[in-house]
């Protein structure tokens, strides 16, 4: 068992907003924290303009695959964050749920998908602070 937060990002195809703030947190956190997506309807590969905006900042994800959402990967989440999709998670006790309202990048120019980009760095950059371990009153 790790001692790292665990955070699981979900959308229905797991092909761009989740892909995408998996990358920016695997960037920003490194190994600090343990990071999934998961989709309920994964599509067949990652959206290329999703990938083609993300390598702009230096962040490759063209390795990623849409995974099947299952309720095992959000029960072992200490974060899980839906991506405005309407997707449905199974619900367990002290996990943390949030959902973000993000524009899906699906079909959209190289222009909307960097300032969705942007917007989930911005969020994923908040969400590290949070995680972060606390100093102990005794330290």
């Amino acid at each position: 068992m790790s001692d790292k937060p665990r955070v699981l990002f979900v959308c229905v195809h797991n092909a761009g907003r989740s892909q995408m703030a998996a990358g920016w947190l695997r960037h920003l956190a490194g190994d600090t924290v343990e990071v999934r997506s998961a989709g309920s309807a994964p599509a067949e590969t990652i959206n290329p303009v999703a990938v083609q905006a993300m390598r702009e900042v230096g962040i490759d994800i063209t390795n990623q695959q849409p995974k099947l959402l299952d309720s095992d990967s959000v029960e072992a989440s200490d974060v899980v964050v839906t991506m405005g999709c309407g997707d449905a998670c199974p619900y367990f006790p002290g996990t943390r749920y949030e959902d973000w309202q993000l524009t899906d990048p699906a079909g959209q120019p190289i222009e909307v998908v960097r300032a969705v980009r942007d917007d989930i760095r911005t969020r994923i950059e908040k969400l590290i602070t949070e995680l972060a371990p606390r100093p102990s009153a005794s330290s």
